[in-house]
């Protein structure tokens, strides 16, 4: 299988763990003989930094040209009181709307101490070692990060 992934290492730590990611993608591919077309982007504090806007239109571009978008975390302390539409985090809006996506799959483990903690139905999780909050038909998008 060839695949075509963007890469959008974002900010901060962003940066780093999407470059772990960037290993264990080549190591799955070498495994299982798929062809990797990795391409990168800006995002976020970044591109604001290198272009003046959060989203260029050339990451776009790439990210609707692409299988799969990899996106780190986006965000630095120095904009939190910019203006909106020059925040890092309109972006990840921009790049959401545009792909027609609106949640992030993320996979969690669930551990039977804290079900009654968790805002989902018992019966959703129970018996599901990995609950996955959110299930969307649409274009992949794979994040780095838990926490945006």
């Amino acid at each position: 299988m060839n695949l075509k992934i963007l890469i959008l290492p974002g900010d901060g730590i962003g940066v780093e763990v999407t470059s772990a990611a960037v290993e264990v993608l080549h190591a799955v591919a070498r495994k299982f003989g798929h062809t990797l077309e990795l391409s990168e982007g800006l995002i976020g504090g970044m591109a604001i930094h290198k272009t003046g806007t959060p989203l260029p239109k050339d990451t776009l571009d790439k990210a609707l040209a692409a299988d799969a978008t990899l996106m780190g975390a986006v965000g630095l302390p120095e904009f939190d009181n910019a203006a909106p539409d020059k925040r890092p985090e309109k972006g990840l809006l921009g790049l959401r709307a545009a792909m027609g996506v609106f949640a992030n799959l993320r996979p969690v483990l669930t551990y039977p101490e804290l079900i009654e903690s968790s805002p989902l139905k018992n019966h959703v999780i129970q018996g599901n070692r990995h609950d996955h909050r959110a299930r969307a038909h649409c274009r992949p998008v794979l994040r780095s990060t838990a926490w945006h």
